[in-house]
């Protein structure tokens, strides 16, 4: 004799087992697309910012700066 809700779908047991698969998908779903959309987002403009920085700095000159911009523009 099944009583209520210890049943495999059935009542609050099944419930908690649908809420359980949820998660355990959602979670490292999330996290994957998190990381990948903050590595497209970071990679391409890290490094010409990094080099406005240093050339606000002023320790590139002029055409130095233009050079590794030039540079950084075709490897992205």
């Amino acid at each position: 004799m099944m009583g209520g809700g210890w049943s495999l779908f059935g009542g609050t047991m099944g419930l908690w087992g649908l809420l359980w698969m949820e998660l355990l998908i959602a979670i490292p779903l999330y996290l994957v697309l998190a990381l990948a959309r903050r590595g497209r987002d970071g990679t391409d403009e890290r490094p010409l910012t990094v080099l406005r920085d240093r050339y606000a700095r002023g320790e590139l000159s002029d055409d130095e700066f233009e050079r590794w911009r030039e540079q950084l523009e075709r490897a992205g």
